[in-house]
């Protein structure tokens, strides 16, 4: 498995920063992405919600950035939470639209939970040859982000 790095985890507090933006939505998560290229520059930031109620982070950061731009082959996007493989809203899910960009590393925090759908997005991604690094240390921000999905 890979190797998280000090600037894997800054990038990813960023997301959960982001994710903080979300609009509060009960059939949704508050996720947060960046796109980082090979250099270190941002290409893009996103989060669910951003632009539009059906917007996932992952899709709105990527929208951002022109399809085919070379820098995506070598960039990194990082997500609050594992990119999903199923979607009600769209018909499709963002690992999908991250494969079809060309970026060959994804590195979240937290596996989806199973509130709304089964995910199996870092699976997918692995099986597409993308590398997917967890920081599973990062977790407990993302939920706390979302702790209205959890009632006590």
């Amino acid at each position: 498995m890979a190797e998280a790095t000090a600037a894997d985890r800054r990038w990813l507090e960023e997301t959960i920063e982001l994710a903080r933006r979300c609009p509060v939505s009960t059939t949704a998560f508050a996720v947060g992405a960046v796109i980082v290229g090979a250099g270190g520059e941002v290409l893009a930031t996103g989060y669910s919600r951003e632009g539009d109620p059906h917007d996932h982070a992952e899709e709105a950061a990527l929208a951002k950035v022109a399809p085919g731009d070379p820098r995506l082959a070598s960039a990194t996007i990082y997500s609050s939470l594992e990119p999903c493989t199923t979607r009600a809203s769209r018909p499709r899910a963002c690992t999908e639209l991250i494969i079809a960009a060309g970026i060959r590393r994804v590195v979240f925090a937290w596996r989806e939970p199973d509130v709304f759908v089964d995910c199996t997005g870092a699976e997918t991604l692995r099986e597409a040859g993308v590398e997917v690094v967890e920081i599973p240390a990062l977790a407990p921000g993302v939920r706390e982000v979302n702790a209205h999905l959890f009632p006590s």
